[in-house]
């Protein structure tokens, strides 16, 4: 028998599909902090992969994760829609494609 290490935050339904291959897994149930920390590496994985493949279903597990982390947070997803329809009235969105080069700072 071998043994594959993942070491990360797993969906709360893969431990089933383990188990329908007949693999045991071995899990834990993490600290507040563990999690927090673990959601924002899994954030990381998650826009690698999308960047890597540009594949719109690793969008959808990034706001997967943003959805968790905002209620690890005590918030909403709505709350965070909420945040960025605040910033996007505030100072737009991107959908002008502007790349910023320069600013020329005058001296005093």
């Amino acid at each position: 028998m071998s043994t594959k290490h993942y070491n990360k935050l797993i969906r709360d339904g893969v431990p089933n599909f383990i188990a329908k291959d007949k693999q045991v897994a071995r899990f834990y149930t993490m600290s507040d902090s563990d999690y927090e920390t673990a959601l924002q590496e899994k954030l990381y994985e998650e826009a690698s992969e999308y960047f890597e493949s540009k594949d719109a279903t690793e969008l959808a597990d990034i706001l997967e994760v943003v959805q968790a982390l905002a209620e690890h947070q005590g918030l909403s997803f709505e709350d965070i829609l909420f945040f960025k329809e605040e910033k996007r009235k505030r100072c737009g969105g991107f959908t002008n494609r502007l790349f910023l080069e320069t600013i020329e700072i005058p001296e005093e």
